[in-house]
């Protein structure tokens, strides 16, 4: 599948080829939400992703995803559950669909499939733990130059309302940030 061979290594993108699908989305599209089990893993091609959550009445960013990152819903994933989060493309997205079932069923004969999945979970769960880590240990100044350096293009392309709710704090606040920044 073209564009997919620089996001899986050789021999697991060559196994993984049947499961995989090059799906084209709208800026705004919703891929998954939190009312609906997903346990498809998806990996940006082209596009940017947040997924959100809602507290108090209002939207949470609790992620963003640029090209090569991976989407899934953990608790979709792993339970076939619901999950915690809403998935919302904020331009227009290239993605690659990597079907469950079929990657479920190439686990019990692939061991180098199977180790790929593993690891990649384990990225995403180390992750998600260093976030969570610096939500609670770090200021919001030091959690926007920590993203500023870990995904510069997310400054860039994303609205400063979705980066302010993703850093806990309000959209004046992340103004004054930037402000001292420059």
């Amino acid at each position: 599948m073209a564009g997919m061979e620089n996001l899986l290594p050789g021999n697991v993108g060559k196994r993984l080829a049947s499961l995989v699908t090059e799906v084209r989305y709208p800026r705004g599209h919703v891929l998954f939400s939190r009312d609906k089990p997903e346990r498809n893993i998806y990996i940006i091609g082209q596009g940017i992703a947040r997924a959100y959550t809602e507290g108090d009445g209002k939207d949470v960013t609790i992620w963003f995803g640029l090209e090569g990152d991976v989407i899934i819903s953990a608790r979709g994933y792993v339970y076939g559950e619901k999950g915690y989060e809403t998935m919302e493309l904020l331009e227009d997205a290239v993605l690659y669909r990597i079907e469950w079932q079929g990657l479920f069923e190439l686990y019990h004969h692939d061991i180098e499939v199977c180790n790929w999945a593993r690891q990649l979970l384990e990225r995403e769960f180390v992750k998600t733990e260093q976030r969570l880590i610096s939500h609670l240990s770090e200021t919001a100044s030091e959690r926007y130059l920590r993203l500023t350096r870990e995904k510069p293009g997310i400054v860039r392309r994303v609205q400063l309302q979705y980066i302010a709710s993703y850093l806990g704090i309000t959209s004046e606040h992340l103004s004054r940030i930037r402000g001292k920044k420059k």
